[in-house]
């Protein structure tokens, strides 16, 4: 038992410490050979990984890095044409990029048609380069080689017998196929490929050895979380989860179940452990019944397919739209009810039977009965859990609202006398429902600034989202101080302290957004409202700008004035870099330690700028070239720091050692203080 425990935590630490280095791609190059016609295809089939998807070709200038097939080596052939997709892209419109973006997820095949004049010079060498981006990052653009030459191919039928035949006769188990998996390459051809000489892994790419050394292991004992982060996004979805399960307890259509509930348990029998037992198999009934309606909402869709319809200009109009009838229904207008012989069937159900299935058709009825009020909570809920980009993130959702949900009815079991301090149900439950109604209003013009945004109307720019965004929540002030009654309202005597500190939050929030007309970042709201260049109007400046794009240079200057580094590992591609750069460090504690305390390095790992010749490097047993700028620091990122991820933020003394944990995107400004400061206290302790 030892052995398997240590075995499965020596697999787990191995785990965890690949985990770095993200290879969501893997690509196979093969050449059909036609049955000896001059006119060949070599096919490329790009696997990759759920939830990261791959660029298409001949994407638009400033986008990101498209993909595409160049061939350094063609003798005695010629293209024929351009290579075509196997299957139809996905096009998305992207808000920081203000285009459409295609791309492919899951597999997708491309073929490039070439045709062969002369045999006997047949070669061809090249390359892939491609860019593969998820939800939450986007990693450096990379490149797989691929090569060829005559003993692939044959040009007649007659020659293709001979040297199958001879093939055969010294291999008897190989095919024409170049593949890559999980970053190891093998050749399988009929002849084995000429070997490459490997050469040295840093000689042609630096002079600074030094400053180009791994501290992978410095990081870890600084306690390095980043560089072996795991998804936390779940958690999230949890709690919102929850929280959206604690607010539908607290309307109309739940809360005076409960008391009514709770009394039919503790009454139907004597046994008051059997009442409790009866009560909580209730409460995890309920739970059961969600969790398996989000685990069949992922079933049925697939979490990346969720994850497309919420980027999806058409479904985000569909999706304002339902959180606009959702709203005018708690408004009052009217009620969203499922069909009334549904419940019946359950009713009947119930009574016709006993023990453990009758507690289950009875909490499945209050699933029902409950939906005019929980159903919008749910649909809302459902909606950002598609946009996590976590598998089972509706599920995860559901098990949060259900467990909240689920919660007093068990608790109340236990507690019996708890039911005489519960509040008596009266008009502040409406109440509760039309403030909803505010909120879901509010949270409809995110989903209608998407879509706004793909077709181009500018109908929703960022000042018109923020006039409506304080129209909504004056409003909601105005209904919670009474000056606004809605058909369902009771009258209101008198204004209560909860309401009084309620609007007070709410008048707050709308007149801290009103600098958002001029300008202002809005960091609160940045995750709904429209991108900054939409606004028309803007007084504020406060961007950061790196006084360097080099490595090597940024070095020498922090050493010449003796003052710490920090490299922003960054992207065009990068939308959460952006996100980072705007939130993050305008703020004027960061702008001030930025730009006076340390020397800021930005490297773009995609700069296209090709590199005055190509350098080899040797890369996890594998020989790999280096074309661009951007490919020498994605080398950089990878080799010193393993990581691949942007953004991606350390901080070194200028002899290259580093100073404290790196830092990936997290837009807490305090957190972000706090790890400046950490840097600036290591270096002046050094």
């Amino acid at each position: 038992m030892k052995k398997i425990i240590s075995t499965l935590a020596l697999a787990l630490i191995t785990i965890l410490a690949q985990a770095q280095i993200l290879t969501p791609v893997k690509w196979k190059v093969k050449i059909n050979d036609n049955n000896g016609s001059p006119e060949k295809e070599i096919v490329f089939t790009a696997t990759l990984d759920k939830g990261w998807h791959l660029y298409d070709m001949d994407l638009p200038e400033g986008g990101p890095v498209s993909t595409s097939f160049n061939f350094e080596t063609l003798n005695g052939a010629e293209l024929v044409g351009k290579a075509t997709a196997s299957t139809q892209p996905t096009t998305v419109f992207d808000e920081q990029f203000q285009m459409d973006l295609r791309w492919f997820a899951g597999a997708v095949s491309f073929t490039q048609k070439i045709k062969v004049n002369d045999l006997s010079k047949f070669k061809v060498d090249g390359y892939v380069e491609f860019m593969a981006c998820n939800d939450e990052t986007c990693l450096p653009p990379d490149n797989h080689n691929f090569t060829f030459d005559k003993s692939a191919i044959t040009l007649d039928a007659s020659a293709a017998s001979t040297e199958i035949h001879e093939a055969t006769a010294q291999e008897p188990t190989t095919n024409n196929e170049l593949t890559e998996e999980a970053g190891q390459q093998t050749v399988e051809k009929t002849q084995p490929a000429p070997s490459t000489p490997a050469p040295t892994a840093t000689s042609t790419l630096t002079d600074r050895q030094d400053l180009w050394a791994p501290v992978i292991d410095d990081l870890k004992a600084f306690g390095d979380t980043t560089i072996s982060a795991t998804d936390t996004s779940w958690l999230f979805i949890f709690f919102a989860g929850f929280l959206g399960g604690l607010i539908a307890l607290l309307t109309p259509c739940v809360w005076p179940m409960i008391p009514m509930t709770v009394s039919f348990f503790l009454k139907r029998t004597k046994d008051r452990k059997k009442a409790i037992r009866d009560a909580m198999t209730y409460g995890v009934s309920i739970i059961v019944i969600y969790l398996v309606m989000g685990l069949l909402i992922t079933g049925i869709f697939g979490a990346s397919a969720l994850n497309d319809l919420s980027t999806n200009a058409i479904f985000n109009i569909i999706f304002f739209l339902l959180l606009v009838i959702f709203a005018v229904s708690f408004f009052g207008a009217f009620e969203l009810v499922l069909p009334a012989s549904w419940t019946n069937k359950l009713d009947s159900k119930a009574d016709a039977t006993t023990g453990i299935i009758s507690i289950f058709f009875m909490s499945f009825t209050l699933v029902l009965v409950s939906f005019s009020c929980t159903g919008p909570i749910i649909g809302t809920l459902l909606v950002q859990a598609a946009t996590m980009g976590t598998a089972v993130g509706p599920a995860i959702g559901m098990f949060g609202f259900a467990l909240a949900l689920s919660i007093p009815f068990s608790l109340f079991a236990i507690f019996p006398n708890m039911l005489q301090s519960m509040p008596k149900s009266g008009g502040w439950l409406n109440s509760v429902k039309v403030v909803l109604g505010f909120l879901e209003l509010a949270l409809a013009l995110k989903f209608l600034s998407v879509a706004d945004l793909a077709y181009g109307w500018r109908l929703l720019d960022r000042e018109v989202f923020i006039v409506l965004w304080i129209a909504i929540f004056a409003l909601l002030g105005f209904y919670l101080l009474g000056k606004i009654k809605f058909s369902h309202d009771s009258d209101l005597p008198y204004v209560s302290v909860p309401r009084l500190f309620m609007a007070i939050i709410s008048f707050a929030f709308s007149i801290y957004m009103i600098p958002g007309l001029w300008g202002a970042p809005l960091k609160a709201i940045s995750a709904f409202a429209p991108p900054l260049y939409t606004q028309d109007f803007n007084l504020y400046d406060s961007e950061v700008h790196a006084a360097f794009d080099d490595y090597e240079a940024g070095m020498e200057y922090a050493k010449k004035h003796n003052k710490p580094v920090i490299i922003d590992f960054s992207g065009y591609g990068c939308v959460n870099c952006r996100k980072m750069e705007a939130s993050v460090w305008t703020d004027p504690k960061v702008k001030q330690i930025l730009e006076n305390d340390y020397v800021l390095i930005t490297l773009m790992v995609d700069d296209k700028t090709k590199l005055p010749a190509p350098m080899e490097i040797e890369e996890n047993g594998r020989v790999r070239k280096l074309r661009t700028i951007g490919d020498k620091w994605s080398y950089l990122q990878r080799s010193k720091f393993g990581a691949n991820a942007q953004p991606f933020y350390v901080l070194l003394d200028n002899d290259g050692k580093p100073l404290a944990p790196s830092y990936a995107f997290n837009e807490d400004v305090a957190e972000y203080v706090r790890f400046l400061q950490k840097g600036l206290d290591q270096y002046k302790n050094k």
